[in-house]
């Protein structure tokens, strides 16, 4: 019997929160904005700064100076995903009245996560403590005090018990109150993966997100039309006030539809539960009799496909929209908007050469039609390295069109936008700046 590997941890990129990865994609467009209404071009561009970040340069404005006249200051965030702990060093530059424009970044990463000490929560602290040397390398002396310093915790700690992601939660706070950063009662927390906010620029061309997780799923954009706003169902519109101005989006994360969700539901498995007395599950969506075991939420499955099961696709189509019938809500206006796509989205288009593995680049949504399509047919008689590339194809050319988005429309698939990672940890140090400023003078 073949074992399947858990491939949401082998290729999965970060699972993209709506708030940060739409605030990171607001800080692009804001900056792009400025750059070209400024005639002294007063700051280096994102592409000449972040590139210099990667390639390990420091790029600091001199000691306690802002560049040209305008307000430097910097952020910390910490991620602590499932597989590994990051920090990222954000500088920033502020036009008197404008957005604030990311100027540089430095991160590093560490293996194992944070999950991994939840029995000894004492050697979690080593590796803490040598992410904070590194930003107080990256960061003026004068600039400590200053400079907030974040946690925000994801996948691996959600999945343990509350007890044990408490006490290294709560170790991870003391180490950062040892710290000289400026660090709040808040400075620690697990996001939910449902995080969403709203961004509207006025006179530039809508923009989108999708996200496509291993749990969760996330559409994000600015809505232009009334019947948006009018026919959204509770909860999908919301309201962020950032930097003095209110901004409006439409904005939701579908909880199960996420890329592992979904094979799950499909298989017909229950979430969080094995399969009743080691049942085999059967699905249409995997090669005629393909047998092997596949490991989602440390619970390890018996899979196979459908024996001299033939119009492969056909059927697995008729599976997958079982899972989707009326779990999305449907909108006219992404028919408009421009989107960008991340996640296993780009994962899945660079794996059967959609787009380039490294670059990304465009395609539209009904390439993913014609990829599943000819995945799921070769697949009847040559099974892919893959067992799953029929089945996930097929489901994100289905979601796709679930949201509503015609076969023709243009999607935008990247990891970087200039250079600069698509990290939700970008928006939430932004936004928690923010919030820091406004508790500071409630009146503005």
């Amino acid at each position: 019997m073949r074992k399947i590997p858990n491939n949401g941890n082998l290729k999965m990129t970060k699972v993209a929160y709506p708030l940060g990865l739409f605030i990171c994609l607001f800080i692009y467009v804001a900056y792009i904005k400025w750059h070209w209404a400024s005639a002294t071009q007063a700051f280096f561009s994102i592409t000449e700064v972040a590139s210099g970040a990667r390639r390990g340069q420091q790029a600091h404005s001199p000691l306690g100076t802002a560049t040209h006249g305008h307000e430097v200051f910097y952020g910390i965030m910490f991620d602590a995903g499932s597989t590994g702990t990051r920090v990222h060093i954000f500088q920033f530059a502020r036009q008197p009245g404008e957005t604030p424009t990311l100027t540089h970044e430095t991160f590093k990463a560490l293996k194992p996560g944070l999950s991994a000490y939840a029995d000894d929560v004492e050697k979690s602290t080593s590796g803490i403590q040598e992410l904070l040397d590194v930003a107080k390398k990256d960061v003026p002396f004068d600039f400590w005090k200053a400079t907030p310093l974040v946690l925000k915790a994801t996948a691996g700690l959600r999945l343990l018990p509350g007890e044990k992601a408490q006490k290294l939660l709560q170790k991870v706070k003391e180490v950062f109150k040892a710290s000289p950063f400026l660090v709040g009662d808040d400075c620690v927390s697990i996001m939910n993966g449902t995080d969403e906010g709203s961004l509207k620029t006025p006179g530039r061309s809508s923009v989108g997100m999708l996200d496509l997780g291993g749990g969760s799923t996330q559409i994000t954009f600015l809505p232009r039309v009334e019947d948006t706003l009018q026919t959204s169902p509770p909860g999908y519109l919301t309201s962020l006030q950032m930097f003095n101005r209110t901004y409006k989006l439409y904005s939701y994360s579908y909880l199960g539809l996420g890329l592992m969700s979904a094979r799950l539901a499909i298989l017909g498995g229950i979430e969080g539960k094995p399969a009743e007395d080691g049942k085999e599950l059967v699905s249409p969506c995997l090669s005629p009799g393909f047998t092997g075991e596949w490991q989602h939420a440390e619970i390890t499955y018996r899979i196979s496909g459908q024996k001299a099961a033939v119009n492969l696709h056909e059927l697995c189509a008729s599976r997958v929209s079982e899972i989707l019938r009326n779990k999305v809500h449907r909108t006219e206006e992404v028919k408009d908007v421009d989107f960008y796509a991340f996640s296993y989205y780009y994962d899945l288009a660079a794996n059967v050469g959609l787009i380039d593995v490294e670059k990304g680049g465009s395609l539209v949504v009904g390439d993913f039609d014609i990829a599943a399509k000819y995945v799921c047919r070769t697949a009847e008689t040559h099974p892919p390295g893959n067992p799953f590339l029929c089945m996930d194809l097929t489901y994100i050319s289905l979601l796709l069109q679930e949201f509503g988005f015609p076969e023709n429309k243009v999607l935008k698939l990247t990891r970087k936008i200039n250079n600069v990672e698509t990290s939700w940890a970008l928006g939430a140090i932004f936004h928690y700046i923010d919030s820091l400023r406004r508790q500071k003078n409630p009146a503005s």
